[in-house]
């Protein structure tokens, strides 16, 4: 009989997942948290519904807070740290844009970000983000530049534009013409996940 506890021991251990399950965090403003439409309806939730009929092992949170920009997001960000995150998918921006903030100061909160998530051992993959065109094209490109100056210096997976073919789509978006509606949503996702997918499957 005493060979029977080291055997279910052994069972035991050939039955546990290769790895513990690893979280893929959103971390953005209400085009993240879904403003408008159901949370289910959301691009992360749809992402997350994606991971699970794939059988893939991913936790996700949803951590966009509606109006935030990047100085809102640097604040909050050891409280979302206090969980283990395997990879971080950065939007934000889009607020300090239709305020017209400092470019200076968005790229500095942005690399700060960037930088305390590496900290932490995460993987970072970062969305751009637009303005439009009535905030003058010299502000337009100056804010446009940031993102793709920090992927490229931080060696980060990059979106170029989180809202591609879904941006001005009367039909994709809310009244506000801002924010996409379900449909919008299934288009972001779509894109979303051609940039997550080889990320998410080498971790």
């Amino acid at each position: 009989m005493r060979w029977i506890l080291p055997l279910i021991c052994a069972l035991a251990l050939v039955a546990q997942p290769a790895h513990a399950t690893r979280t893929l965090a959103f971390f953005g403003d209400s085009l993240t948290a879904g403003y408008g439409v159901d949370i289910k309806e959301a691009f992360p939730s749809l992402i997350e519904a994606r991971l699970k009929s794939q059988g893939l092992d991913w936790k996700v949170v949803n951590a966009g807070v509606s109006g935030d920009t990047t100085a809102a997001g640097l604040l909050r960000l050891d409280r979302l740290f206090k969980q283990r995150i395997d990879v971080l998918f950065l939007c934000l921006g889009a607020n300090d844009g239709l305020r017209g903030l400092s470019v200076t100061e968005v790229e500095t909160n942005l690399r700060a970000i960037v930088a305390k998530a590496k900290t932490k051992g995460s993987v970072v993959v970062l969305a751009g983000v637009q303005i439009p065109e009535n905030y003058g094209a010299d502000y337009r490109k100056q804010f446009d530049g940031i993102f793709l100056r920090v992927a490229r210096e931080k060696k980060l997976v990059y979106m170029p534009f989180l809202l591609e073919g879904v941006a001005m789509k009367s039909e994709l978006n809310q009244e506000d013409r801002i924010h996409p509606n379900a449909a919008g949503h299934r288009i972001v996702a779509e894109n979303v996940w051609k940039v997550l997918e080889p990320v998410l499957k080498r971790r």
